[in-house]
């Protein structure tokens, strides 16, 4: 069942929201050709740290990381490394959850590394403004698939595809929460969206 969160309590989630926002612009003004991935997850705890929240990643369903640095075609889900170590030509996926004062937030950006190919920067492109389409269905009233359909008519239009195996999600006082946001879907289906609902929409897209 969906929680519905009252304004205090989405005021937290937006304060935990700030720090993921904020913790993504610094950790990405570190990332260039020949950074670990390791390092910027040290960054990432630091700044969080800093603020005195949590990382919501480490730990959760054993995932060993405080973020999810994902390099190419690695979707989601990638684990920072030493060894692995950005070049020009990479694009990195860097995914950060905290938990503030009790409550939740996820976000993510793609960074582009040097000179990447032009398709490349095209499917960056595309998919932060898949991003847009679907919050602008995040409406009370509408159905969580019109935020889905957003998405997914907005980057098969644009010759990409969307990745079904993962998807967005509920938050709040968990990491996770029902319901789920998959990035393809009809409209006026799933979950009718209220106020007092907060989500993490995830636009995942690939080319084929």
């Amino acid at each position: 069942m969906t929680a519905l969160l009252s304004e205090d309590q989405l005021d937290l989630v937006r304060k935990a929201g700030s720090i993921v926002r904020e913790c993504l612009e610094i950790v990405s003004e570190k990332i260039k050709a020949g950074v670990s991935t390791k390092s910027l997850e040290k960054v990432a705890d630091g700044f969080i740290a800093s603020k005195n929240a949590k990382a919501a990643f480490r730990g959760y369903k054993g995932f060993p990381a405080s973020i999810c640095a994902s390099i190419n075609d690695t979707v989601v889900h990638g684990i920072p490394s030493e060894k692995s170590v950005l070049k020009d030509g990479d694009i990195i996926s860097i995914d950060i959850g905290v938990e503030f004062l009790g409550f939740f937030a996820d976000g993510a950006t793609t960074v582009m590394v040097g000179k990447v190919p032009s398709g490349t920067e095209r499917l960056v492109s595309v998919t932060k403004k898949a991003l847009h389409k679907g919050i602008e269905k995040a409406l009370s009233g509408n159905h969580v698939e019109d935020i889905s359909w957003a998405i997914q008519s907005f980057a098969e239009s644009h010759g990409f595809n969307v990745v079904r195996m993962f998807v967005g999600h509920g938050i709040g006082r968990h990491i996770h929460e029902p319901p789920e946001v998959p990035n393809f879907g009809r409209p006026h289906h799933g979950r009718l969206l209220e106020n007092g609902m907060a989500l993490a929409i995830e636009p995942m897209i690939n080319v084929g």
